[in-house]
């Protein structure tokens, strides 16, 4: 199985949901089940259904965070080297050549992006288009609509 990239904030966020999973909501949902088993016959009773329907989505969520963790590679680019090529875990600062418009976006992994946060993921075309160029170059995005070009105008390590 091949290791998936993630960042420091990344896996941190990951940990925390986990945590939160089985100290809280776990703990809830079986207190839940119990009051509602209380109720007596439990196949007309919706509130257990409800627990037991809940407790599922938390248990498949635990395991789905357990098997991520498990095969990621944490990358923290503030302990490498600022060399000014674009590298997973990057904030990039970019310059559409079309329409003289800037944009920022960081490299991050599949389950971290979103683009309303300024966050694409590693393996989206702008993010392949600039994995290994440097501040200055200029890459061509293949988008729906047509090529894009940008200029790199600066590459960011935090």
């Amino acid at each position: 199985m091949s290791r998936s990239p993630m960042t420091v904030e990344g896996e941190d966020r990951l940990r925390k949901e986990l945590e939160r999973l089985k100290g809280t909501d776990r703990p809830r949902v079986i207190a839940d089940i119990a009051v509602a088993r209380e109720h007596g016959d439990l196949k007309e009773n919706a509130e257990y259904h409800a627990a037991r329907e809940q407790q599922g989505f938390i248990e498949g969520r635990i395991q789905e965070i357990e098997g991520k963790l498990s095969i990621c590679q944490v990358i923290d680019v503030t302990k490498l080297p600022k060399t000014g090529k674009v590298i997973f875990g990057t904030t990039v600062d970019l310059m559409n050549l079309d329409d003289d418009s800037e944009v920022r976006y960081r490299i991050v992994g599949e389950d971290e992006a979103s683009i309303k946060d300024g966050k694409i993921s590693v393996t989206s075309p702008i993010a392949r288009a600039l994995i290994g160029k440097e501040e200055g170059d200029v890459v061509v995005v293949r988008t729906p609509g047509g090529d894009v070009e940008y200029e790199i105008s600066e590459v960011h390590y935090i």
